[in-house]
């Protein structure tokens, strides 16, 4: 026992000299403890064989809980009649209930304790997933407030399930998010198996509700593919009770409701990524080898023309999809339309492709020395790309495959061919050069000429008044600046920069155009025919919102390679 006592105090005091997140003097290391491995003799490796048997225990349980509600969702699809919609929604509030409990009490109880947050990881939660679950978050409110108002005006055919699961769901979004953004980095210190079991529990519950929400998409994009056909029958013939009123609101909730649908779905896989990092960081002591000595900021000097030949791709993009959304809505869409679509794809998926090859042969040229230091979010990051981009690639394999067997030698058939094609090998290619990227040293120091020169610049700003005559000199003198920071970056650093940059634009321009309605495999027909309308569908809505989830996750890891570039 007193050799016990001696192990227990002894980090304790070490801790105290070196720990850079705690204060002096009350720094202290809790070991965990587990009945399972209780004769173990040094409290280290009770400690790390506790450690695994918890994440064991909680990882049980999240599995548990996320074949308990897939069984339900799974039943609602192929016997709607035995399992409801409402009794999914049952299931789900309990459990976002249970979470909710948990949250406020990690928030007020947990937290709060002496010495339970000792360290945080810096590399956790940064600024771009923290402002998309704000961001996404917020969209999810407003597309529960949607639903409320829609489920509102149909009272008299809409259950009253339909509006208490939004309402929870507003509760639910509002909380996780404040807990998220608040303590994404915790390395928590203290409970630890209450601490894993709730994250665990919070990942189902989000893996569940973005199932749901795949779901329930299908079915809504369903109905929206097959309305022009019934429109074109039933013309005028106003049989359903439960179709939408001819008013000015009810047409503001469902069309803001069809709009807003796809961020609940990716809302729900960034709370996923980041609960995981969470629960892998429960009980993780960080000395300060570990700490960051170098934290590069995100700057635009040294970038010329990635942000101009990606704000052209973003531009044509837009227009792209605009012209697509205005045409293929239509009762009848336009051949032409989906030809003007596949032909940008086509386009744009070897220029970007050509730069992720460039960029890691450039890698592959760098002095920089890999980073070997254990990083749950890295390591989460090179899964949830390789992962992600799987959805698309299976598409683009199962559409390759259709249009093989059927008619290639047709102008729609051989673009969307080629799209298949190098929509694989872009992902492919874009995958090796972030990865890469990531596992890289960020460069030792910065230019000195290059700081001395900002800060003389900036000093002249501030201490110059900028006069109506003097506006074109204080514009050449800038612009001078700016490509004098260009020219001090060494050519590997410029092209590494230019490629990182154009390729974070170019993927916002594809996460935009599926995420609001461009959806052309849902239209040209081609795949629905060959596979059939339900097999067709499943594919789809495995696949779309992974390569959705992709295209974003993949710019967060691009700006990680700028930044270290």
């Amino acid at each position: 026992m007193s050799g016990d006592k001696v192990s227990r105090q002894k980090p304790c005091h070490h801790c105290k000299r070196r720990s850079i997140s705690a204060p002096a003097g009350t720094a202290m290391i809790h070991y965990e403890k587990s009945w399972l491995y209780r004769h173990c003799s040094s409290p280290q490796q009770r400690d790390r064989q506790a450690q695994k048997a918890g994440q064991l225990f909680s990882g049980l349980l999240a599995m548990n809980v996320v074949f308990l509600g897939s069984a339900f969702i799974s039943s609602m699809i192929f016997n709607h009649v035995a399992i409801t919609l409402a009794d999914v929604w049952i299931l789900l509030s309990i459990l976002k209930v249970v979470c909710l409990c948990w949250i406020i009490y990690y928030l007020l109880g947990t937290s709060r304790q002496p010495h339970a947050v000792l360290y945080r990881d810096s590399h956790a939660g940064p600024v771009w997933i923290r402002g998309s679950l704000l961001l996404f978050g917020s969209f999810s409110v407003l597309l529960n407030v949607f639903q409320i108002g829609y489920s509102i005006i149909q009272i008299h055919c809409k259950s009253k399930v339909e509006i208490v699961f939004p309402s929870i769901e507003i509760l639910f979004v509002s909380t996780q998010a404040f807990f998220l953004w608040h303590h994404s980095k915790d390395c928590i210190q203290v409970q630890h198996n209450l601490t894993r079991c709730g994250l665990m529990l919070t990942i189902a519950t989000n893996l569940l509700l973005w199932l749901l929400a795949v779901t329930n998409d299908s079915i809504h994009m369903e109905i929206e593919s097959q309305l022009r056909e019934v429109e074109q029958r039933l013309a005028g013939n106003e049989t359903n009770l439960c179709a939408c009123p001819n008013t000015t609101t009810c047409k503001v909730f469902q069309k803001g409701y069809i709009l807003l649908y796809p961020f609940n779905t990716e809302y729900c896989l960034i709370c996923c990524s980041v609960l995981y990092v969470m629960w892998k960081n429960v009980g993780r002591r960080i000395s300060h080898h570990h700490a960051p000595h170098i934290k590069p900021k995100f700057k635009l000097h040294g970038v010329v023309f990635g942000p101009l030949l990606g704000a052209a791709a973003v531009i044509i993009g837009i227009c792209v999809f605009m012209m697509y959304q205005i045409q293929a809505t239509g009762s009848a869409p336009n051949r032409q339309v989906f030809v003007m679509y596949y032909s940008y794809y086509i386009v744009l998926l070897p220029l970007m492709s050509v730069c992720a090859v460039v960029g890691t042969i450039i890698h592959a040229l760098e002095k920089r020395e890999l980073d070997t230091l254990k990083n749950p979010t890295r390591s989460l990051d090179v899964i949830l790309l390789m992962g992600a981009a799987l959805g698309q690639i299976a598409m683009s394999y199962f559409s390759i495959v259709a249009i093989v067997a059927t008619n290639p030698k047709d102008l729609l058939n051989s673009l969307i061919l080629s799209y298949s094609v190098l929509l694989i090998f872009q992902y492919i290619t874009q995958n090796i050069f972030i990865i890469d990227g990531l596992q890289r040293e960020p460069f030792a120091s910065p230019n000195k000429e290059e700081e001395v020169s900002e800060e003389q610049n900036h000093e002249a700003h501030d201490q110059r008044r900028v006069s109506v005559l003097e506006l074109g000199q204080e514009f050449r003198r800038v612009s001078l600046s700016y490509m004098h920071s260009y020219s001090h970056l060494s050519w590997k650093r410029k092209a590494l920069k230019e490629i990182s940059f154009f390729l974070v634009l170019c993927n916002i321009i594809l996460w935009i155009m599926p995420t609001f309605g461009a959806h052309p495999v849902f239209e040209n027909g081609l795949e629905k025919s060959f596979y059939g309308y339900s097999t067709w569908f499943a594919i789809v809505n495995f696949g779309l919102p992974l390569g959705v989830f992709y295209r974003m996750h993949s710019v967060g890891g691009l700006l990680d390679v700028y930044v270290s570039a």
